[in-house]
């Protein structure tokens, strides 16, 4: 897995200057241990926040920057540092780094935590400084192995390196981190569900509030933040705030730059650095260089398989939150996918609602009863055995399992692309209903929301 380019991006060299994540990869996507980091200035953000800097200071930089959660949410990432505690007689609180990428389409972290380990340690270090936290965990999606396995070695190297454990730097802070594996969950990507399955209990989420910097792991004060997130961290105190936000482009309310990428049958499928604001086009188009020979474009997800599905007539928005926001969807991870000419929408949809139906905790009646059924639905009209009444089922389902309607935000991101196909692809499914079928009986569906 290596950053690739087409085209015109060829022309883009990876500098300090411009590419904060990703400069200091090597061509040869081994990993970059402890010395050739350091010789890359590796470590010099955390010495600076170390010595030069008060932990007010450095919440208040980060706050300043604009960063955001990297992990879909868009949450600011100085605000949520905000909400821990000053109180200093509460001395155990903990940082935990959700790197449990289960999002279909999205392997960024993966990517970040296999070749640049040091940098999130480095990133969780000053983070873990800001907040006070003597404890960290970085919980790591089960199946990367080779993730685990860099991250590990990174973390001894910098133990014996007097980067971690006790008397960081000779300041007297002391920071313990651990890598702890996950037993294979989507559901865990929620901050509480994560906290739940690292504590030994089941993974479901939490009611909030108590919120997790107030009550979070093990009842004490806790911050969950995203590996990418973590990961700019070094570079905003190490350069400033303004050389940050100047980074994105013209236009975009997000600061800084973003891992982006593309997949499906796209001629240069990969993942590549950007600066917030570029659009959609060029991402496809430059970076992932259009569609294969021989297959058109006819649908593609921003960020995930809990986006919504665009056209390419979309394909102008620009790459921030607000701009996906504005045709009608969210950005998400960032990581685009491309359905071609040759999909059918039916069963595309019918695989996406079984993952999602499969990875639901169980815990609240809409998503637990709701996505099994759509997916019953979805089977019927890929067979061609859908009944009359079938899509105003699904729809009412989308409208039931939508945003504040269930205990957290799985069901809304699991019907957000089924809603978002039928919009645009309705006589797809349409063709699924069979020609001789009774109307289903107006009570045995849902009412539609809004009709």
């Amino acid at each position: 897995m290596t950053l690739t380019s087409f085209g015109p991006a060829n022309l883009i060299k990876r500098s300090p200057e411009t590419h904060p994540l990703t400069w200091r990869l090597r061509d040869d996507a081994e990993p970059v241990w402890l010395d050739e980091y350091q010789a890359k200035n590796g470590y010099a953000a955390a010495r600076k926040a170390f010595a030069d800097m008060a932990t007010d200071d450095i919440v208040q930089t980060v706050k300043d920057a604009g960063l955001k959660g990297r992990g879909g949410a868009g949450f600011p990432t100085g605000v949520k540092w905000g909400l821990m505690p000053k109180d200093e007689s509460i001395n155990i609180r903990y940082l935990l780094c959700n790197a449990d990428e289960m999002e279909p389409n999205t392997w960024k972290d993966r990517m970040l935590m296999e070749q640049l380990p040091h940098l999130l340690i480095e990133g969780m270090l000053i983070s873990a400084r800001a907040l006070k936290t003597y404890r960290g965990y970085i919980f790591l999606r089960g199946e990367y192995t080779t993730a685990a396995k860099h991250l590990n070695r990174a973390v001894e190297e910098a133990k014996a390196a007097g980067l971690l454990g006790k008397n960081i730097l000779g300041s007297g802070f002391d920071f313990e981190l651990f890598v702890h594996t996950g037993a294979g969950r989507y559901i865990c990507g929620e901050e509480t569900a994560l906290i739940n399955s690292l504590e030994g209990r089941r993974a479901n989420p939490r009611s909030k509030p108590p919120f997790p910097a107030a009550v979070g792991v093990w009842g004490k004060p806790t911050c969950v933040n995203n590996v990418e997130t973590l990961c700019n961290v070094p570079a905003i105190i190490a350069d400033g705030v303004d050389w940050y936000k100047s980074l994105a482009r013209e236009g975009s309310e997000d600061m800084g730059t973003k891992l982006m990428g593309f997949s499906g049958k796209v001629k240069n499928p990969g993942l590549w650095e950007l600066p917030f604001g570029v659009t959609a086009r060029e991402l496809f188009e430059d970076y992932a260089g259009g569609m294969r020979d021989g297959y058109t474009l006819k649908a593609w997800q921003p960020g995930g398989a809990g986006t919504g599905f665009l056209l390419p007539e979309h394909l102008d928005a620009q790459m921030y939150a607000g701009g996906i926001g504005k045709v009608g969807t969210r950005m998400g991870t960032g990581l685009a996918m491309a359905v071609d000419n040759t999909v059918n929408m039916v069963s595309l949809l019918r695989n996406m609602e079984q993952f999602f139906a499969r990875e639901s905790c169980g815990f609240c009646t809409p998503c637990r009863d709701g996505l099994p059924w759509s997916v019953k639905l979805l089977m019927a009209l890929e067979k061609g055995e859908g009944r009359e009444g079938d899509i105003e089922t699904l729809l009412g389902l989308v409208g039931f399992l939508g945003p504040g309607k269930t205990f957290c935000a799985h069901a809304p991101g699991a019907v957000e692309p089924l809603g978002s196909a039928i919009k645009y692809f309705r006589s797809e499914f349409e063709a699924g209903i069979a020609p001789t079928s009774a109307a289903v009986p107006p009570l045995a569906r849902p009412i539609v929301v809004g009709a």
